[in-house]
């Protein structure tokens, strides 16, 4: 048997985050009505002409320079031609050479190792259309078409083929969405088709230095979807080679509901498309201030947001990686930490109600945390409230239920439910007091030396208190009165 190696490359389309398509001023709304978002540009009518969106230039120039690319200042544009009913010029508006961004990095971490995958290249085209095959779950004789999508702007991410595995590509993929939605230069929403992934996959044997046959897949929207459709293609082509079979270079679909691959058509070449300069668009040299502003425009990414996190807050390498997820996630914790009264204390404590109570409550809700019913400055203040010994841990997660449900602010819940802790020792030993004379038996084995009997008493205490008695002082009193 022939030991295998899995060689991966990506080739990723992202719809530009920009109000009007690329080359005309029709909306980028995504669900309006078929059709309404179009014009004589985007349909293709003879002798419209195209102008370029200076914001979608802008965009993908800041995604090169976060992934540490070459601008390249000549602006070219190409036609690439292939005919296919949702293209109906027959010609796609694109960049051939050069690319606006050339040669690029980014580090990803897979079973703690860091691997630096380099990206080929950046450029800037249209999208095409869609083919509608299906109202609802009806399945049509016809296709429908929809401009819509048609000439909304994109930017495709090219890898080298440097990626092993199927998690791989899959942390590629979460890195880049994560950091290209930080820069605010896509949403990346792969359920409403503005992320998609064709991937090449090749196998060889293990030591060989030439690539094997290059099979690609394409359009496949979903991050599960790439681990899936790259473990069965790998399977796929070892299948084949053992049974003495030959691999042909193709273009293959995913099939996610059966988990297989199928063959499309013949992978075509450079040559088939025929790409020759765009003769709309004239080519233009980009200042090197235009270049250098937006360098300056660039917001703090990912790494440097964690290692920020870790070293001004004292998270551990868990909490931040989870608060720099996500932009919105980032930006509400350090909304939640200027709202605090002391940084220092309440930057441990915001994040594990942020990761964990906050973070359960939005995933039942299926929302993200832009739409949260508790905002960061009443998170802010139960916090506080807990630091400040107003109330205890437990009695803050009744209120944040309430907070959660009505969106109410957690000083006025207490106040309404009294809810305030006692803090008084006089009437915590009143208590405590009643307690030991309720609880001979856990008394007698906590004097035997169970210490750990001592819980029975702390439970009938905070029942009596109906919770609201402070903990820290329950056991320290109790002690005292049980050692006396």
């Amino acid at each position: 048997m022939v030991n295998y190696e899995t060689v991966v490359g990506l080739e990723v389309h992202m719809q530009i985050n920009t109000k009007s398509k690329v080359f005309c001023e029709c909306s980028t709304q995504f669900g309006a009505e078929p059709n309404a978002n179009t014009c004589v540009i985007c349909t293709s009518q003879p002798g419209a002409i195209p102008i370029l969106n200076k914001k979608a230039l802008e965009a993908i120039i800041k995604t090169g320079l976060a992934l540490d690319f070459t601008i390249n200042k000549q602006c070219t544009f190409a036609r690439k031609q292939y005919f296919y009913p949702d293209v109906p010029k027959n010609y796609q508006i694109t960049q051939s050479e050069p690319p606006l961004c050339s040669k690029g990095k980014l580090a990803i971490n897979v079973d703690g190792k860091e691997k630096v995958v380099n990206i080929t290249r950046i450029h800037l085209e249209e999208d095409a259309g869609k083919l509608v095959h299906e109202i609802g779950s009806r399945k049509l004789s016809y296709s429908l078409l929809d401009l819509n999508r048609a000439s909304v702007g994109l930017m495709e991410l090219v890898t080298e083929p440097e990626l092993s595995s199927p998690q791989e590509a899959f942390e590629f993929l979460t890195e880049l969405k994560n950091i290209v939605t930080y820069l605010d230069t896509s949403e990346c929403s792969m359920e409403e088709g503005k992320m998609r992934c064709d991937v090449n996959v090749s196998i060889r044997p293990v030591g060989q230095k030439e690539f094997g046959t290059r099979v690609e897949i394409k359009n496949i929207n979903s991050m599960s979807g790439v681990k899936e459709a790259i473990t069965y293609e790998v399977q796929r082509q070892k299948e084949v080679l053992e049974s003495g079979g030959k691999l042909v270079q193709e273009t293959r679909l995913w099939e996610a509901q059966e988990g297989i691959t199928k063959s499309m058509r013949s992978k075509e070449g450079v040559l088939d498309y025929r790409y020759f300069p765009e003769p709309d668009l004239v080519p233009f040299n980009l200042p090197d201030s235009f270049v250098e502003d937006l360098r300056a425009q660039l917001p703090e990414l990912p790494k440097a947001k964690k290692q920020r996190f870790m070293q001004d807050y004292y998270l551990s390498d868990y909490d931040a990686s989870y608060l720099t997820s996500n932009r919105q996630t980032a930006d509400f914790y350090e909304e939640t930490l200027n709202s605090s009264k002391d940084k220092k204390m309440s930057a441990k404590p915001l994040a594990n109600w942020t990761s964990t109570e906050l973070s359960a409550k939005l995933n039942a809700s299926k929302i993200n945390i832009l739409q949260s019913p508790v905002s960061s400055k009443n998170l802010a203040k139960l916090v506080d409230l807990i630091l400040n010994n107003t109330i205890s841990g437990k009695i803050a997660k009744t209120v944040f239920e309430d907070m959660y449900e009505k969106s109410a602010d957690p000083e006025l819940i207490i106040k309404e439910k009294g809810l305030i802790q006692i803090s008084d020792e006089s009437e915590i030993i009143k208590i405590c007091q009643e307690a030991i004379i309720e609880s001979p038996k856990a008394v007698a084995e906590f004097k035997a030396g169970k210490e750990r009997a001592v819980g029975a008493v702390v439970g009938l205490v905070m029942k009596k208190s109906k919770g609201k008695a402070n903990p820290q002082l329950v056991n320290k009193i109790l002690l005292e009165l049980l050692k006396a």
